[in-house]
């Protein structure tokens, strides 16, 4: 018998390239704002790639958060359905979008498709800034994208219950990483070359 969970949400990306961190950022919202039924599993895949190919065919339904290339204004958010999702993957941002499109092209020749894949990506401001943080635009758009997420678990018969103020939440990923942390201890750009070792760099320009 096929005891696959209804649904799985997963954020992916890399926090520590600034906008790359959008997926993971989105679904530690989510799952801040809202608490699903039991079957509904939110996990940051983070850059995991071929690694997420048993939660991937262990799922009867996939949404994923993510920064994707649209060639659209910065800030952009759109959302992607089924067979759309895997064309994402023709304007790729960094090395987990590969491994994602072999995730799905696997579960199709395992017969483990599926059965709903939903996308909602964003589109970055930049990607080059190691240890940034998400760009205000982004940033502003990851409300809008979890209410995108919540509705569309609820046209899944999986609707979440809001959490109230205060609740306390069991978070998905250690305190230390979580967003607040992260940019309070994060050294700023007068104190570290987030665009490369400034070392090396001046070993490249010509003399």
């Amino acid at each position: 018998m096929d005891e696959r969970r209804e649904a799985l949400v997963l954020g992916i990306g890399n926090m520590l390239w600034a906008d790359e961190g959008f997926g993971v950022r989105a679904v530690e919202a989510l799952n801040s704002a809202y608490e699903f039924p039991t079957d509904v599993l939110l996990l940051d895949g983070g850059t995991l790639g071929l690694n997420l190919l048993d939660y991937i065919e262990s799922s009867l339904r996939v949404l994923v958060f993510d920064a994707i290339d649209f060639g659209l204004p910065p800030g952009s958010l759109e959302l992607l359905r089924d067979a759309d999702v895997p064309r994402w993957g023709a304007r790729k941002l960094s090395p987990h979008q590969n491994g994602f499109n072999d995730i799905l092209a696997l579960a199709h020749l395992h017969g483990r498709t599926p059965e709903a894949i939903v996308a909602i990506g964003v589109q970055p401001v930049t990607l080059d800034d190691f240890g940034g943080s998400l760009t205000e635009p982004v940033r502003a758009r990851i409300g809008e994208a979890v209410e995108l997420a919540a509705n569309e678990l609820r046209s899944w018969g999986l609707p979440g219950r809001r959490r109230a103020p205060g609740e306390t939440v069991e978070e998905l990923n250690s305190r230390s990483i979580a967003l607040a942390d992260y940019e309070a201890g994060r050294p700023s750009e007068q104190h570290a070359c987030r665009v490369g070792d400034a070392r090396l760099l001046e070993t490249l320009v010509p003399k």
